[in-house]
């Protein structure tokens, strides 16, 4: 087995023992970007082998995992989270003690052009992905059947949108989505909860505010701004950019997620924050900034290709997170603030170039130009 590296990690990092010689997880989504991030660091932190269950769709990147290329703890495996027999036959050939949940569509802009494919995944896909784990839960005896945990990993968005003055999300405020994208990710955590409640399946649920950090695919804000900035192209803000996010580092999203599988008390939700609510304007004069500083223009600054476009349909004004629950219960809390895990960020992507180029091809120019391109015209004709 490979050696445990215990070096350069959180201190939130959990270092897992394992029971048994064969004991593995199954991770599905593993090679998008928090669960390529999952992957990475669970094996730097433990030698208990992860089957990594990845469909390879736009924003699954095996490049992701290069680094895991020669780890023998690394089992891939291409296949679709909607193919229930695919799923039954890895279990009953690997048995898991644990099944940890990332694949789903996941940008709102997108489920507003193609509903259809968030359906298919982020319902459908949990809907087989619950049905297997089901009966191969069912299967199992004694401690197998005892220790076996099925974990959810979902979002903030399901709660809906808050007023500036209102309370954070708690994982008691009730479901109100508000884009295609949040309606299927909670019908997935809602049929996750009916799973427990039904049938007695050991799951867990977590609910995340907006993530940032390494492999981040570049149509999300934080990655899209850093390589249009220096690509010198604008850098578009929705609306007034006055639309109030929590930020997450992935890092500490992927400890926390640890922590819960490792402690968490069966059927609950715990809701995963980094209490870094800002406004993304804020966010995208912190990162103009930044780049000032590690790369700087010719002359100028990178806030002067700042570029306001119409509005998203529907558009949630602010998420916030409470995660008091979740440091109340397992004793966990964010190790990084935003203004450290964003400088690691932006530094990341300032080293990791032939990363960002390999993924700005393709599907994804097709999708800013189709996404952007619209709300540019439509800004004009204001």
């Amino acid at each position: 087995m490979a050696r445990i590296n215990k070096n350069t990690q959180s201190t939130n990092l959990v270092i897992y023992k394992q029971e048994k010689d064969n004991s593995m997880i199954l991770v599905t989504g593993g090679a998008g970007f928090i669960g390529s991030n999952f992957v990475r660091d669970w094996l730097a932190l433990n030698d208990e082998p992860v089957i990594n269950f990845d469909k390879l769709t736009y924003a699954g990147n095996l490049s992701n995992l290069a680094s895991l290329e020669q780890d023998p703890r690394h089992i891939f495996v291409r296949g679709d989270i909607c193919d229930t027999a695919h799923i039954s036959r890895l279990l009953a050939e690997h048995k898991p003690r644990a099944i940890v949940h990332f694949a789903a569509e996941s940008h709102v802009d997108r489920s507003i052009h193609s509903p259809g494919e968030f359906i298919s995944t982020n319902v459908n896909g949990t809907f087989s992905l619950l049905e297997a784990a089901r009966a191969y839960w069912s299967g199992l005896d004694g401690d197998d059947k005892s220790g076996f945990r099925f974990l959810h990993v979902s979002t903030d968005e399901v709660y809906g949108t808050l007023g500036p003055n209102d309370p954070p999300f708690t994982e008691t405020t009730p479901y109100a989505p508000n884009s295609p994208y949040s309606a299927s990710k909670a019908a997935s955590d809602h049929l996750v909860r009916a799973y427990f409640h039904t049938y007695g399946m050991p799951v867990l649920t977590t609910n995340c505010s907006n993530n940032y950090g390494s492999f981040h695919f570049p149509e999300k804000l934080i990655p899209l701004i850093i390589s249009n900035a220096r690509a010198g192209k604008p850098l578009p803000i929705y609306g007034d950019g006055m639309q109030v996010r929590d930020w997450l580092y992935v890092g500490d999203h992927c400890s926390a997620i640890r922590r819960v599988l490792e402690a968490g008390r069966l059927g609950k939700v715990y809701n995963v924050g980094g209490w870094n609510e800002m406004a993304n304007l804020e966010v995208v004069h912190t990162l103009c900034d930044i780049l000032d500083t590690l790369d700087p223009k010719a002359s100028g600054s990178y806030r002067e290709q700042i570029t306001y476009v119409q509005d998203r349909p529907g558009h949630d004004r602010r998420y916030a997170i409470d995660a008091r629950k979740i440091e109340r219960e397992l004793g966990w809390k964010p190790a990084e603030t935003f203004a450290t895990g964003i400088r690691k960020t932006v530094q990341w992507y300032l080293d990791n170039q032939a990363w960002v180029r390999d993924v700005q091809s393709g599907d994804y120019l097709k999708w800013v130009e189709k996404n952007y391109a619209a709300r540019d015209t439509a800004q004009e004709q204001k």
